[in-house]
């Protein structure tokens, strides 16, 4: 056998594989974008997730954060007793009292509240999909996306070739959504945890010295929300491009892996892009 025909049968082994991988990263990957990216009041309705948001259990998050409650009134009293002696100046016990009602009521909502912040942020990125699907006549989603850059670049045969200038563009194309999976799955996560969360951190609102708690909170968690309909945006212009420029397809992945840390920009908030985040491990781990 030829050196060439080694080099050949090399070649298309490499392509073969190459393209089984692409197409099975496609075929599994779009289902899940689409249920990570647009997020709804859903994210909290499976079984285990209920079982910390009820309010009949005593290990309920909502239990812990009234005995947390309870334990603050207990020191009031304790020091509102003691400053009759020792003359230091406290809150009017109809301010306590009032900040107490008040607080009670809203951390008991909490999820309720937590529910409609998600349901409303996903209205409006509905809304924002509703729009770009009425003026581009192509649903706004990564299922469409997928099938938009498959047209354009087709890996389902044997023409397919890693080494050519489309071969690349295709493999840039399916790790940046390899990664926008792994990121969103991560943001996915982080909107539960801060949702179960929420009581103890509206619990911070009951002192002046702990308020930054609850603003740093709900700054992360409004701009992982917020992401989707930025992302929104994104799909639409990425939809309404010329199929024949596929630079513009490369920037529009590359809009998307980075588009967190645009709204983090913008915003402030947490980082949920995992190719960064890991790189800086890396960097963090060899020092």
């Amino acid at each position: 056998m030829e050196q060439t025909e080694i080099v050949n049968i090399i070649i298309e082994t490499i392509n073969s594989l190459f393209s089984n991988l692409f197409s099975s990263i496609d075929n599994n990957i779009y289902e899940y974008l689409d249920d990570f990216a647009f997020i709804d009041s859903n994210i909290i309705s499976n079984s285990l997730f209920n079982k910390f948001l009820s309010e009949n259990t005593k290990s309920s998050i909502l239990y812990l954060t009234d005995a947390f409650l309870l334990a603050i009134i207990i020191y009031y009293a304790i020091r509102y007793t003691y400053s009759s002696f020792s003359g230091a100046n406290i809150e009017k016990p109809s301010q306590f009292l009032f900040k107490v009602v008040i607080l009670g009521i809203i951390i008991n909502s909490s999820y309720f509240i937590s529910e409609q912040i998600i349901n409303i942020n996903y209205l409006i990125c509905e809304s924002i999909k509703e729009i770009g699907e009425s003026i581009i006549k192509k649903e706004i989603s990564f299922s469409e996306v997928i099938d938009y850059l498959n047209s354009t670049i087709s890996i389902g045969d044997n023409s397919f070739d890693l080494f050519s200038f489309d071969g690349i563009i295709k493999g840039f194309i399916s790790v940046g959504l390899l990664n926008l999976l792994f990121s969103y799955s991560l943001r996915y996560i982080m909107v539960q945890v801060f949702v179960l969360s929420s009581p103890i951190i509206f619990l911070s609102l009951m002192n002046t010295s702990t308020y930054w708690i609850f603003k740093s909170w709900f700054k992360c968690f409004l701009s992982l929300l917020i992401l989707q309909s930025f992302i929104s945006f994104i799909l639409i212009v990425m939809l309404s491009f010329d199929s024949s420029n596929k630079f513009l397809l490369i920037g529009s992945i590359y809009a998307l892996i980075r588009a967190n840390s645009y709204i983090k920009e913008l915003f402030g908030g947490i980082s949920v892009d995992v190719s960064s985040n890991l790189s800086s491990f890396i960097t963090k781990f060899k020092s």
